[in-house]
């Protein structure tokens, strides 16, 4: 007993010494400062790749992925830091994903989609102080924090190595980048440019990096569609609707510290898997697991409207059950102490193949607006249908900021949404006491 007594009075001043070490080291600046905590900068939804959107020969092959192939990709962060790390999807992965060297990187002249960066900006990143990793499948692998400083609003450039490539052809990826990434056959981590490197606009393997912040720093992440993901946007030029809600968070001191992760895919739905896990799937994972999130914008269900038949019965229940949904996002939400905010659904007139000639659809999104707008069960609205409509017929698009579809939004529509958002929404304010009650 004296023996035992002895060993366990060791460990615990061994153990006092470490946290003493580990405070004094975080005072002198040799780590995260007491009251920071990490927070998402920068997201995107993993899906399973499809067959368009694979990468090209060589890069594909039968059974493998990126075979000893370089891959390089630059992110559009909100917030900035000094610290960050990096995380690696394997969600729909086929095989274990093996990760054998990774960098991070300032791209050449600051910009987003080039093959190049800046001399002398490339640093290691590590897993657990390692330069390889292996993320399990269905898995999630977060880097070891990286002293690496990032302004707000920066790109970011990520490049990663893999020798042997993932050994199979169902991999996680994201398709509406809209922005250009890189490839070449060989380990060219350190290269300060990728001549001859192919280009997609697709990312993969990465879903997310992180920055350590002040306590007061925050995130508000979007679940939507296409219309956030941004289709009709500009490529290589980040002007979605959260890249201008960024700029504007930005500029006001108030809501400086507040981050956007966009977590939208085209083609997704609240209801029914498609492009991508439905809305209710794949909450937990893209937006409840994410650092930092404080709040939720929920802009998402015209697919639902306008993949369900055009006819009374069917537009009825779908309205019926995207109704339930929100109800259920807004429960699970604020269970996790964050506020969610609901927007109305953009007008579709016009387009093929949603609209249909005798108005079912029209109907069901004008329920869902309704509901919206009243209900009540949101922390808040934000009247996308208001500030993007056609006040001479009001089922359509404004002319000026429709693409053509009459769907998407082009760089100007995406602008009128972000000037939507009242700031307010996003000052960093208590929870009431009894948030979450009802």
């Amino acid at each position: 007993m004296a023996v035992l007594l002895t060993v366990a009075l060791v460990s615990v001043a061994q153990g006092a010494e470490r946290s003493r070490a580990r405070t004094a080291s975080a005072e002198e600046g040799g780590g995260p400062r007491p009251g920071g905590h990490w927070v998402g900068t920068w997201t995107s939804m993993p899906q399973l790749t499809e067959p368009d959107n694979m990468p090209p020969p060589p890069y594909t092959q039968d059974g493998t992925v990126f075979a000893d192939s370089t891959l390089r990709q630059t992110v559009h962060l909100s917030v900035g830091g000094r610290r960050l790390r990096l995380r690696f999807s394997n969600a729909f992965g086929g095989a274990p994903l093996p990760l054998s060297r990774v960098s991070v990187a300032l791209p050449e002249g600051g910009r987003a989609g080039v093959s190049a960066i800046e001399p002398g900006t490339s640093r290691t990143v590590t897993f657990d102080g390692r330069a390889a990793t292996t993320v399990p499948m269905g898995a999630l692998m977060v880097s070891d924090p990286l002293d690496f400083r990032l302004p707000p609003g920066a790109n970011l450039t990520v490049t990663v190595y893999l020798a042997t490539g993932q050994q199979s052809t169902a991999i996680t990826s994201h398709p509406g980048s809209r922005t250009a990434s890189h490839m070449l056959r060989g380990d060219h981590v350190d290269a300060t440019d990728l001549k001859g490197a192919a280009s997609v606009e697709h990312w993969y393997f990465l879903s997310g990096v992180e920055v350590w912040s002040p306590a007061r720093a925050r995130a508000t992440a979007v679940l939507g569609d296409s219309l956030t993901d941004g289709r009709g946007s500009t490529s290589n030029h980040n002007d979605r609707w959260t890249d201008r809600l960024m700029a504007r968070l930005r500029a006001d001191h108030r809501t400086a510290d507040t981050a956007v992760l966009n977590q939208a895919a085209g083609g997704n739905r609240i209801l029914q898997d498609g492009l991508g896990p439905n809305g209710l799937a794949r909450l937990d994972r893209d937006i409840l697991a994410q650092s930092g999130v404080t709040s939720l914008v929920v802009f998402e269900g015209i697919n639902d409207i306008g993949t369900a038949p055009a006819t009374p019965g069917a537009q009825r229940d779908v309205a019926d059950r995207l109704i339930s949904a929100y109800g259920q996002i807004v429960v699970r939400a604020h269970a996790q102490g964050i506020r969610v905010y609901g927007a109305t659904l953009t007008p579709f007139g016009g387009n093929t193949p949603y609209d249909d000639a005798a108005g079912h659809r029209e109907a069901t999104r004008q329920r869902i607006n309704d509901w919206i707008r009243t209900s009540g069960r949101f922390d808040a609205v934000v009247d996308l249908d208001r500030a993007t409509r056609n006040t001479a017929e009001p089922s359509r698009l404004r002319p000026d900021l429709d693409t053509g579809d009459h769907l998407h939004l082009n760089p100007e529509g995406y602008r009128v949404i972000a000037d939507a958002f009242p700031l307010r929404l996003f000052l960093n304010r208590p929870l009431p006491r009894d948030f979450g009650h009802h």
